[in-house]
């Protein structure tokens, strides 16, 4: 900097506005402009609820497999063997449903996959969260014929 910009008497305009005795300084907000994402509004979708012997998990989508929610039992605060327990399962749709709740969605079609114990809870507590259940349909992979079995032993 130049020696005569250093010497200036003039005070800097960036210093921050002093208040006498008792006055508070209050700064104006800073405005923005910012507008709501917009929800798009879908009434019918698909609800997949994945059912293991240590989790459970349920996703929302619309029709065409876009997910909208989804929640797991670990996700709702259930830790160890109570992941995988009908009230859990109940729960997890709740808190799915109340995510889901901004797009609208009313009616679903239901695939369940998996032998856990919370797969007739969480159709249950769909009914009961407000979604009307339209079909259950089971997706769980079945074997057929199964993998190549172990070569005899010999002894």
């Amino acid at each position: 900097m130049p020696d005569e910009m250093k010497n200036s008497a003039e005070p800097v305009a960036t210093e921050a506005p002093v208040a006498a005795a008792g006055e508070a300084v209050v700064a104006a907000p800073a405005k923005k402009n910012v507008k709501k994402k917009a929800r798009r509004v879908v009434s019918l979708g698909r609800a997949y609820v994945h059912a293991s012997y240590n989790n459970t998990i349920v996703t929302f989508t619309d029709q065409n497999g876009n997910v909208l929610a989804w929640s797991s039992a670990g996700q709702c605060g259930f830790k160890g063997p109570k992941k995988s327990t009908p009230y859990a399962a109940s729960v997890i749709v709740k808190a799915a449903a109340e995510k889901v709740a901004e797009y609208g969605l009313k009616e679903v079609n239901v695939f369940i996959k998996g032998v856990g114990a919370g797969r007739e809870s969480a159709v249950r507590a769909m009914n009961a969260n407000g979604l009307q259940v339209l079909t259950i349909k089971d997706v769980t992979p079945i074997p057929h014929n199964g993998c190549r079995p172990k070569k005899p032993r010999r002894v």
